[in-house]
């Protein structure tokens, strides 16, 4: 199965990341046939791919690729990409799906292109999309930018996987029928305005946006036209990073097609204790005995309270919790079916 490149537009012009990077290592194997790979090896497989996700496929289309590579079920995603979005999308194997919520927990990044002077009923170009307002001055495009900078409360798009009344809002908008969904709090920590590029029925937005979590892109686009009076929606979108994941570093389904034909899949893989954002505990081996029973562990010495990657000589064991001197277990590793 091969998927088209994203477009080349969607990664120009990229700058440095301002933080440090942190580059996680492969975790490294004898090199083995995959396609003929035990049962008990696949049990053994825990790891996230870095995935270049191209324009086109879903999400789920992304996973269903993994699992057919793999011969394996127990393979999900973190952090969804809407089908006409591209960039890193981390593809969790084995146990790592029971770290999903954490490894979706860091921040993320993305190069947006907004188009001002039409509206999409999809908030995106996969439309229908109608004319709008009049364009605005360029000068007024930073200032109505940074009103979406900080902590607010946004709409998101009735096309979106969002529940109501337990069903998905964007098959209730495919039937016609009516969605109100509440607005809710996200973070967007910067937006910066890379290119501007005006046409006569059109200006064309070109921005580097860093947030949090569950923060959609095509509703700043959309909320931005309207508070511009122009009406927007979101032209094109590619993250370029999740956490520490950098889509420079992303491997592409076409080079895992090709990894798997080697024998070499494996090698794609990324350990998931160097992506967890929390901090790190060390466990003897009594102590590592005890969390991997689910007991708690007394411990010694000074540690914060909260959340903690638990590990024993480098080995990722889970996540615990620690209240006063005691580690509780809160997801621990085990020899669990693929």
């Amino acid at each position: 199965m091969r998927w088209r490149s994203p477009p080349s537009s969607g990664v120009a012009g990229m700058r440095e990341r301002p933080a440090a990077r942190s580059r996680s290592r492969s975790m490294r194997r004898e090199p083995r046939c995959w396609l003929s790979a035990s049962a008990s090896w696949r049990e053994a497989m825990l790891g996230v791919v870095n995935l270049d996700k191209p324009v086109g496929p879903t999400s789920h289309d992304m996973v269903a690729v993994m699992r057919r590579l793999t011969g394996m079920r127990r393979i999900g995603h973190a952090g969804t990409l809407d089908p006409l979005a591209s960039g890193v999308l981390p593809i969790l194997v084995g146990a790592a799906t029971r770290f999903s919520r954490d490894l979706a927990a860091g921040d993320e990044r993305y190069e947006a292109l907004i188009r001002l002077g039409w509206r999409s009923v999809t908030d995106d170009a996969q439309g229908p999309i109608e004319r709008g307002g009049p364009l605005p001055a360029d000068e007024r495009v930073p200032e109505a930018l940074a009103a979406f900078v900080g902590t607010l409360e946004q709409r998101p798009p009735a096309f979106s996987a969002r529940k109501v009344g337990g069903r998905s809002a964007y098959r209730l908008a495919r039937q016609g029928e009516p969605v109100e969904l509440a607005a809710r709090a996200v973070a967007v920590h910067a937006i910066d305005l890379l290119d501007v590029e005006r046409e006569v029925d059109r200006l064309d937005l070109r921005v580097d946006l860093r947030c949090g979590p569950g923060t959609y892109v095509r509703s700043i686009a959309r909320d931005l036209g309207e508070r511009l009076g122009s009406g927007g929606y979101l032209a094109q979108l590619r993250r370029t990073a999740v956490g520490s994941l950098l889509a420079e570093d992303a491997v592409s389904p076409e080079r895992l097609e090709s990894l798997a034909g080697e024998g070499r899949l494996e090698s794609a893989l990324l350990a998931v204790g160097d992506l967890l954002p929390l901090p790190r505990l060390q466990l003897d081996a009594t102590e590592t005995l005890r969390f991997r029973h689910g007991s708690a562990v007394p411990l010694h010495g000074s540690h914060g309270p909260g959340r903690h990657a638990v590990f024993n000589d480098g080995a990722l064991l889970g996540i615990g919790r620690v209240e006063g001197d005691l580690l509780k277990p809160e997801t621990v590793i085990g020899d669990e079916p693929a």
